[in-house]
C-alpha cells in the first residue's frame, strides 16, 4: 500500500465518520490553493483529498483497509490528481470553508401545509362577553382517492431511472481546482427520487384537494381588532398529504352605534338640555348589560364625564371589566318665544346677585321649574 490515508489525514485507524470529516475540514481551510500556493502545499492538498475520498466512503474505505487500491480501481485521480473522484465530495470542500453542506438524498413528497387566515366580523357586545361562531374555511385537504399519495388507484410511484432514486444527479466540470464533481436535483422526478406514471385523476398527483369545511371558533371575551385566533392543524394540507398548517381567524369588530371602544373602556354621549343640566336629572342609558339609569346632577356642565364602573368590556388577560364613561353634552335653545326669553331674562337678573356657584337664591328654585315647564312646552 503506497499511502497511508490515515496518516495523511493525521487519524487513528479506528477514527469515526465524524473525526475524519473534521480532520479533514481543518487540513482543507489550512492547505487550500487558494490560501496556500506552495506547490508542495497542493500536492499535499491532493493527498487529503484523496484520503477523505476513500476514508469517508464505507465501501472504498473497506477496500482500502484490505489491502486493495479503491481510487485506481474506480478510474479515481488519487493522490496525485483531480480526478471525478478528485475532491470527494464537493459539499464536504464547501463545508470546510462556509461551515454549510448541500443536503443529499431525495427529498420528501410529503411537506407541511402553508398557514391560513381568514376574517371574521363580530359584534361589540360579541368581544365584549366572547361568543362561539361557525364559520367555513376554503382550503386544502387530503386528496379521499390517493389518500394522499399522488397516485391513481391501483397504481404507486416508482424509482427514477435517471437519478435511481437518489434524487440528485452528478456532473464533472472543470474550475480553477480541476475537475470537480458537483451534485443537482434530479430533472426528470425535481429531486423526489420517485415519478409519478398515473398521477390521479382527481389531485392531478398533489395528493391534495380544495374544500369547504365548516368549523366551530370559540370567541374569548375581551378580544379586539386585529386579535388572532390559532386553530392549530385546521390550514392548509400540505403536498403529498402532509400536515397541515395552522388556521388564523382575524377579528374585526363592527362599529356600534351608541359606544366607541378605547382598549377595555366604551365611551358614549348623552345630550341634555340646559334646564336638565342646572336642575339635575336622571337619563336612560341601553348598556351592555341592560337598561340603566345614568345620574346626571344639578350643575353639571357641558363636556363633564360620569363614570360607570364595570360597564365596560371584560379584559381579555385577567379578570375584571373597563369602565363606561358617559359624557355629557349640555344644548342651548336657539329659537326663544316671548314667554321662554322673559322667563331667561329674569333668571339672569336674579343670578346677578352674587352667591356661591350651583346655589341658588331666593325663588331661583321655583324660577327654573318655570323654565323647564316652559322649554318642555307645558
Amino acid at each position: 500500500m503506497a499511502t497511508d490515508y490515515y496518516a495523511v489525514l493525521g487519524v487513528r485507524r479506528d477514527a469515526s465518520q465524524d473525526e475524519i470529516k473534521k480532520a479533514f475540514r481543518r487540513l482543507a481551510r489550512e492547505l487550500h490553493p487558494d490560501v496556500n500556493p506552495d506547490p508542495k502545499t497542493q500536492e499535499r492538498f491532493k493527498e487529503i483529498n484523496a484520503a477523505y475520498e476513500v476514508l469517508s466512503d464505507p465501501q472504498k474505505k473497506q477496500v482500502y483497509d484490505l489491502g486493495g487500491d479503491p481510487l485506481s480501481q474506480s478510474g479515481g485521480g488519487g493522490a496525485g490528481g483531480f480526478g471525478a473522484g478528485g475532491f470527494g465530495n464537493f459539499s464536504d470542500i464547501m463545508d470546510a470553508f462556509f461551515g454549510t453542506a448541500s443536503q443529499r438524498g431525495p427529498r420528501s413528497r410529503t411537506r407541511r401545509g402553508q398557514d391560513a387566515m381568514i376574517r371574521l366580523e363580530i359584534e361589540l357586545d360579541e368581544a365584549a362577553f366572547g361568543t362561539t361562531k361557525d364559520i367555513q374555511v376554503d382550503t386544502a385537504v387530503v386528496c379521499a382517492t390517493c389518500n394522499g399519495e399522488g397516485a391513481a388507484p391501483g397504481t404507486s410511484a416508482q424509482t427514477c431511472d435517471m437519478c435511481r432514486g437518489r434524487g440528485e444527479v452528478s456532473q464533472v466540470t472543470r474550475s480553477f481546482l480541476g475537475q470537480v464533481m458537483t451534485s443537482r436535483p434530479c430533472p426528470q422526478c425535481q429531486g423526489f427520487g420517485t415519478v409519478v406514471p398515473t398521477p390521479c385523476p382527481e389531485c392531478a398527483g398533489d395528493g391534495r384537494v380544495r374544500s369547504r369545511r365548516t368549523l366551530t371558533v370559540k370567541i374569548p371575551a375581551g378580544v379586539d381588532n386585529g386579535t388572532r385566533i390559532q386553530l392549530a392543524g385546521e390550514g392548509e394540507v400540505g403536498p403529498g398529504g402532509g400536515p397541515a398548517g395552522d388556521l388564523y381567524v382575524e377579528i374585526h369588530e363592527l362599529p356600534h352605534s351608541t359606544f366607541q371602544r378605547r382598549g377595555d373602556d366604551l365611551h358614549c354621549t348623552v345630550t341634555i338640555p340646559m334646564t336638565a343640566a342646572s336642575l339635575g336629572t336622571k337619563v336612560p342609558l341601553e348598556t351592555l348589560d341592560g337598561l340603566e339609569e345614568v345620574d346626571i346632577r344639578p350643575g353639571t356642565q357641558s363636556g363633564q364625564s360620569i363614570p360607570l364602573h364595570g360597564r365596560g368590556v371584560t379584559h381579555l388577560r385577567g379578570g375584571g371589566r373597563g369602565d363606561l364613561i358617559v359624557h355629557v353634552e349640555v344644548t342651548t335653545p336657539t329659537k326663544l318665544d316671548p314667554e321662554q326669553e322673559r322667563l331667561l331674562r329674569e333668571l339672569a337678573l336674579l343670578r346677578g346677585e352674587e352667591r356661591p356657584t350651583g346655589q341658588f337664591q331666593p325663588g331661583q328654585q321655583g324660577l327654573f321649574s318655570r323654565l323647564k315647564d316652559a322649554f318642555n312646552g307645558r
